[in-house]
């Protein structure tokens, strides 16, 4: 057995240590400084909108996002089922309640006509909704342009959770430009990490002056300390900043080597009609290629496939459990027509790194050969 294959393992080099001891000699240790304000530049910047907020998580940024749509207490948050739990979390932190809504069965992303019948059969009820929370699945842009106008025709305002999608596009656009505002994190495991961390993206300025001043403990700015609302401890450090800032100016690289391990994977999978990967179009398209994942046509091979490289020190990943199917969320409201859960069944995520090297690669390739082989979904 070799070391072990990580899904999707953190890329630094001497970049990132130069840049944290860049931030550690400055003196700048303690939360927010020049490396936090010249990060939250650079990252708008490359999306193209006139604010960034840096904080702790992702999901805080999805927390301040929807306070920053006024969300109200005991409201409706329309969102994705398929997704990871940090995204309905978000809604309950901001004191609502998350409504799950199915995905198209090819994509894994909110199905916008079912996002329609959804917020009719809302309205009808009289049930208040005060967002929209679609989500950017396994690093592609959801498909937003039909998701904003469905929205926007019930007059309900869209936050785009884009944690996993920093550096994809559609349409031109930018993932982290689309709805109100975006949320994007830079945990670990993501396209570009700073360790923990993530951003709130916006054009709207009150709203990004209201997450930067209540990430900050909602302290006025007066000489002692003042405080008129609940305020959270959510802003990043600036030592992180300086390792996101290293990180982003190799983001395209790191793009186009995860671009090339799913070349290497479509290349093996192409003669196997039991097997397809997640959204891909056959070529590099427009997302940042952050996670291959694979959806076969028998459900057993799942388990099977994901047992074989396991026993070869090669992780794998189930594709997200439904929300609707978490137990912490079984009371919660649905509109769902089974496809996350077909997803869910039938899908595996592969290692997508861009450190694996190409010793990696053939390795995780043989053993993906013969597990498939061993599985029946045979060329």
């Amino acid at each position: 057995m070799g070391s072990r294959i990580h899904l999707s393992a953190p890329d630094v080099g001497d970049a990132e240590r130069d840049a944290v001891d860049r931030a550690l000699r400055s003196g700048w240790v303690a939360p927010l400084g020049p490396e936090v304000d010249a990060f939250e530049r650079e990252v708008a910047t490359r999306v193209g909108v006139d604010h960034g907020v840096a904080l702790s998580s992702g999901t805080a940024a999805l927390h301040l996002g929807l306070r920053g749509l006024r969300v109200a207490p005991g409201s409706l948050v329309v969102t994705a089922s398929f997704t990871f739990a940090a995204t309905a979390n978000a809604a309950v932190h901001a004191g609502a309640v998350p409504y799950f809504v199915d995905c198209d069965p090819d994509t894994g992303e909110l199905d916008p006509a079912l996002l329609d019948e959804a917020l009719t059969a809302l309205a009808a009820s009289g049930r208040p909704v005060s967002a929209v929370l679609p989500v950017d699945v396994y690093g592609r842009v959801a498909d937003l342009e039909r998701i904003e106008a469905v929205s926007t025709a019930h007059g309900v305002p869209v936050l785009c959770d884009s944690a996993e999608s920093f550096g994809a596009v559609r349409g031109g656009r930018a993932a982290g430009s689309f709805g109100r505002a975006s949320a994007v994190s830079f945990n670990g495991n993501k396209i570009m990490t700073t360790s923990g961390g993530g951003m709130l993206l916006t054009d709207d300025g009150d709203l990004a002056a209201d997450a930067r001043r209540v990430a900050s403990q909602a302290r006025l700015p007066v000489a002692h300390y003042e405080h008129d609302e609940i305020g959270y401890n959510y802003r990043l450090s600036n030592i992180l900043a300086a390792l996101g800032r290293a990180q982003l100016t190799r983001l395209d690289g790191m793009i186009a080597r995860r671009h090339e391990v799913r070349a290497r994977y479509r290349e093996l999978l192409a003669d196997r009609p039991g097997v397809r990967i997640l959204h891909d179009d056959g070529a590099d398209g427009d997302d940042n290629a952050w996670l291959t994942s694979v959806v076969f046509d028998d459900p057993t091979a799942v388990t099977s496939v994901g047992a074989a490289l396991a026993a070869d020190a090669i992780e794998t990943r189930r594709l997200w459990k439904p929300l609707h199917l978490q137990p912490v969320f079984a009371a919660t409201g649905r509109l769902v027509t089974g496809a996350a859960e077909s997803l869910f069944d039938r899908g595996l995520t592969l290692p997508s790194g861009s450190v694996l090297g190409d010793d990696d690669l053939d390795r995780v390739g043989s053993r993906l050969t013969a597990a498939l082989d061993a599985a029946g979904v045979r060329a």
